[in-house]
């Protein structure tokens, strides 16, 4: 089993929006007994809410509505249970490199390398108000990441 960990700030956005699109992406494939997905925050600050509205309602108008979630932290066992580290931003990146130092099992990424976008961060739309451009941009990460895990294997 694969297990996958998308992370962002505050876990209310763009990591439940990689959680869900990612679940419904290996749904559709009927190969989602092969996977485990979740989603964290670095911060402490949304811990326990939901996903956001507008991002929940994001999802929904692409055909995902089964999105019930829970905001939650990284914490230093994440590193050691799931395979992928999947960060959204470089300042997150950061926030991970603080408590894991150094990645011995390089399985740290950035979600828009594996759109071929290594110098693409996914915009946080607390900030932007454009949860259609997170959208776009979390699909074609968490579909190249589908990707590469298939030609991994």
């Amino acid at each position: 089993m694969t297990k996958i960990l998308f992370i962002c700030h505050g876990n209310i956005c763009r990591s439940p929006m990689a959680e869900f699109v990612m679940k419904d992406l290996v749904k559709k494939k009927g190969i989602s007994h092969l996977f485990e997905i979740d989603s964290a925050a670095t911060s402490t600050e949304e811990i326990g809410n939901p996903i956001y509205p507008p991002a929940l309602a994001c999802l929904q108008s692409h055909g995902i509505v089964d999105a019930q979630h829970e905001a939650r932290q990284f914490t230093l066992g994440d590193y050691d249970y799931y395979d992928y580290l999947i960060i959204m931003d470089k300042n997150n990146l950061r926030n991970i490199r603080r408590i894991i130092p150094t990645d011995f099992e390089n399985k740290i990424s950035l979600l828009m390398s594996f759109a071929g976008k290594d110098n693409h961060e996914v915009a946080d739309p607390w900030y932007t108000g454009d949860f259609e451009i997170t959208y776009r941009d979390v699909l074609a990460g968490c579909k190249g990441l589908l990707k590469h895990l298939s030609a991994s294997k």
